[in-house]
């Protein structure tokens, strides 16, 4: 099921996006960046800005939060801030959902095209979004450590 995250998911979120950032991080920047006491206090605080605006979309299953999903306009431009899924939920449609979700509401927002940034080292992730029609933005094609990719999200169907 997805649904629009509430404060009461955000402990499970910020732990679930730790979990999930740990396995594509892990060996390419100092674990501090990622792990630990402030980090956790650090991400569920700005998952409580992200939800306090109703731009969260959680997947859930059996009554937990599995995969959760980010977006809003960055410099007027709708971005995938955020895709996480459990890594032990992998491969089981999780993200799929969670995308298909999202492109959806932008679709029904009259979203013509949508940026995210991912990191250049997390192939997974990288060939998720070309999966699903992401490619390279020609105009600003990295971030830092980052590729910037771009997706036509095309007119609301009915």
């Amino acid at each position: 099921m997805i649904r629009i995250a509430t404060a009461d998911d955000l402990d499970a979120i910020a732990a679930l996006h730790l979990e999930a950032r740990s396995t594509y991080y892990r060996g390419h920047i100092p674990d501090v960046e990622f792990e630990g006491p402030e980090e956790l206090a650090r991400t569920r605080e700005g998952w409580s800005r992200a939800v306090a605006r109703g731009t969260v979309l959680c997947a859930e299953r059996d009554g937990r939060p599995v995969g959760v999903a980010a977006y809003g306009r960055v410099d007027g431009v709708m971005t995938l801030t955020q895709l996480h899924v459990l890594p032990a939920r992998w491969r089981a449609g999780v993200g799929t959902a969670l995308h298909g979700a999202c492109v959806d509401l932008w679709r029904s927002m009259g979203v013509e095209t949508a940026r995210l940034e991912v990191f250049e080292r997390n192939e997974r992730a990288r060939a998720f979004y070309a999966a699903h029609g992401w490619t390279p933005d020609t105009d600003a094609p990295r971030s830092g450590r980052h590729l910037v990719l771009r997706l036509t999200v095309g007119p609301a169907t009915e």
